[in-house]
């Protein structure tokens, strides 16, 4: 089911928590340029997808565009009782996002782009990756202090695999359980005391001004990003070359060669939510370096990591990047998906 959303809680793009409803900003009071295409933007109805939404309205609409949100429901947010991993994977979260746009009533959907598979359907294309916010993982609790602080054979929640295997790495002792729901809802189980703690992407806890909820933030050495975690991306139909020039302005070049290569590892290891695979990249000048893991859930064999690094300069060199990191994870023992 979908409606059309008519929102005031606008995004500052230089701030990570929305400006409160019925604030007046600049954006909001740009007046629509009949020139430009009006758009509307499909896009979930979680408190954090609604941020990111209005975050990218907020942009277009400063640069004259008429745009309007379209709330939706998808598949991953109604399956709540089973992992990711056992009902179809991250696609969840953007197939009826996919189908507003191929049928026309939508023009652009907004993705955190680590929810975004691997392959986008054919007639669909990524047409803008924003400026990242921070791509690691948080330690949130409300007894501890830390990881290290968790007593033996304490309960920590997550259905990230690649979460849990990293966890497994740092804390064998630990006890992982499933944990689904939006961000508000992985709070409330955790406030019950049905977990000791939680792990949870630091940028959505940014996003939702949630930044108090953070005991600690794990350095990507201790727990290694999901491939573009933290990043936004915008997908279009193929055929909308209108909205390729309307969103060039809001691409961030780094971030998009940053997150292609990491992407690039997990597609080359036929990743997805079932994949218990990390990949994260960092510049050092114009050289990109990249580092991937891969583990095992069961624990039967060590963790695996690989890393590489070269100038990159265009997608493709990002993408060729990312293949031969994850070639070092296949030489190393890790193994992709069937």
């Amino acid at each position: 089911m979908a409606r059309l959303l008519q929102r005031s809680m606008l995004a500052s793009p230089r701030c990570p928590a929305a400006v409160p409803a019925g604030a007046e900003t600049d954006a909001a009071m740009t007046t629509p340029s009949p020139s430009l295409p009006s758009i509307v933007i499909a896009t979930r109805e979680s408190q954090l997808a609604l941020w990111q939404a209005e975050h990218v309205q907020s942009l277009l609409r400063a640069r004259g565009h008429a745009v309007a949100l379209l709330g939706m429901t998808t598949r991953g947010d109604q399956i709540l009782d089973r992992t990711l991993s056992k009902v179809g994977g991250k696609g969840l979260f953007v197939k009826e996002l996919e189908v507003a746009l191929e049928e026309g009533r939508a023009d652009i959907a907004v993705h955190s782009l680590k929810d975004v598979p691997m392959e986008l359907p054919q007639g669909f294309a990524l047409a803008c990756v924003m400026e990242r916010e921070d791509p690691r993982d948080a330690f949130v609790s409300p007894g501890y202090a830390s990881l290290d602080e968790l007593p033996h054979g304490a309960v920590v929640g997550t259905s990230s695999l690649r979460r849990q295997v990293l966890l497994q790495a740092l804390r064998p002792d630990l006890q992982i359980e499933p944990l689904r729901g939006n961000v508000q809802t992985r709070l409330r189980k955790l406030n019950e005391g049905q977990y000791a703690a939680i792990v949870l992407a630091a940028a959505g806890l940014k996003r939702l001004g949630l930044h108090e909820r953070i005991r600690a933030v794990f350095t990507p050495e201790q727990m290694l990003p999901a491939a573009g975690q933290g990043a936004l991306g915008i997908e279009i139909r193929g055929d909308r070359h209108d909205l390729r020039e309307a969103l060039a302005p809001l691409a961030h070049e780094r971030t998009w060669l940053t997150v292609t290569a990491e992407r690039a590892v997990s597609r080359a290891m036929g990743g997805s939510c079932s994949m218990p695979l990390a990949a994260h990249g960092q510049w050092d000048g114009d050289t990109l370096s990249l580092r991937a893991a891969w583990g095992d859930v069961a624990a039967r064999v060590p963790l695996v990591r690989a890393e590489g690094a070269a100038p990159v300069h265009t997608l493709e060199q990002a993408d060729a990047l990312g293949l031969a990191v994850a070639a070092q994870l296949r030489t190393a023992g890790a193994v992709g998906a069937l």
